[in-house]
């Protein structure tokens, strides 16, 4: 593994030309009016699970189409409210698996929620180990292997819409909990977590901060010609046998594009890009961050590839975000 991309001090610099369909905002604002047409009918209940230092709420929302989507909500045992809020969506293929598997924020003081990604987390490649509970419902025209292509003949059928739309739920369900603090919500993800998070960022005008580590769904048109890895592999397959429909594609990968959703965010960001990322290519990351609408920062981690920066971007996320909300903007 090298670096393969734009050497650094053209990535900082990058920012390619994309075109955002004319009628974004009103395709989404239409799809959230259609999400919210349905109650968010939150449940949130009690679970015992060992965990002496957190509490721990099994929580199932109305996302996308009505459909009920699984959760954590956890925050430290014995806190009282308002607590500064981190809502965490997850990687490609993983699932919200255990409650233990999400200590980290309620050990810091925050309350946390994790959003199960509906079909994801059924235990193959990039799935982490994390199981999921949240099926997806919609079916689809053909597609290859995995999520990517999944109803991508159109923007209204195509499985990023719905993931999105739930995402935005995700936040207000999280928000709706009486020990939750929704002046001092966080949009965290990592890979399809971190471009999950920008779409969250360009659709909710009122977050205190956004993380966003080596995000996925970001300048499509290069990440399908630069990489051969999955998932966006998964685009090139489906492309490699439908001859002729790539305008088609890239016309619906338009609309959930974290570059176009970047532009409309205007809370404050941290990125993390890692040089030798071949999951995830640096110039798709950089597009994305030099496009962010608000006031932004990145972590640059030289020799790795799409694990980041890890464990050291966590510390560099507990520093940064307890400088962001005692200081709101």
């Amino acid at each position: 593994m090298a670096q393969f991309d734009l050497p650094l001090d053209r990535l900082r610099d990058y920012r390619p030309e994309t075109s955002a369909p004319h009628d974004f905002d009103t395709f989404w604002d239409k799809t959230l009016a259609e999400t919210r047409a349905h109650d968010l009918d939150a449940v949130f209940e009690p679970v015992e699970t060992g965990l002496t230092g957190a509490r721990v709420w099994d929580v199932t929302f109305a996302g996308f189409g009505g459909h009920p989507i699984k959760g954590w909500f956890t925050a430290p045992a014995g806190a009282e409210g308002p607590l500064p809020l981190v809502v965490q969506f997850q990687g490609y293929n993983g699932g919200r698996g255990l409650p233990h598997c999400w200590t980290l924020w309620p050990l810091a003081g925050y309350a946390h929620f994790v959003m199960d990604i509906r079909g994801q987390g059924g235990g193959s490649q990039g799935s982490g180990g994390n199981v999921g509970d949240t099926p997806d419902p919609v079916g689809s025209g053909p597609s290859h292997a995995g999520f990517m292509t999944r109803g991508i003949e159109e923007p209204e059928t195509y499985y990023y819409r719905r993931v999105i739309a739930d995402a935005v739920r995700a936040v207000e369900t999280a928000r709706s909990h009486p020990l939750a603090d929704p002046a001092r919500t966080v949009a965290l993800g990592a890979s399809q977590g971190g471009g999950i998070a920008l779409g969250v960022a360009g659709l909710v005008p009122d977050l205190a901060a956004v993380c966003v580590d080596v995000p996925f769904l970001c300048h499509f048109s290069r990440a399908i010609t630069l990489t051969d890895a999955r998932p966006y592999a998964e685009i090139a397959g489906y492309l490699r046998m439908h001859r002729g429909k790539e305008e088609q594609v890239l016309h619906t990968l338009s609309y959930v594009d974290g570059v176009t959703f970047a532009a409309r965010g205007r809370a404050p960001a941290l990125f993390s890009v890692g040089l030798m990322d071949q999951v995830c290519p640096p110039s798709t990351v950089f597009a994305a961050h030099n496009a962010y609408g608000g006031p932004k920062a990145i972590e640059v981690y030289p020799f790795n590839g799409h694990e980041g920066g890890a464990m050291f971007q966590q510390k560099a996320q507990l520093d940064w975000l307890s400088v962001q909300l005692s200081n709101p903007a």
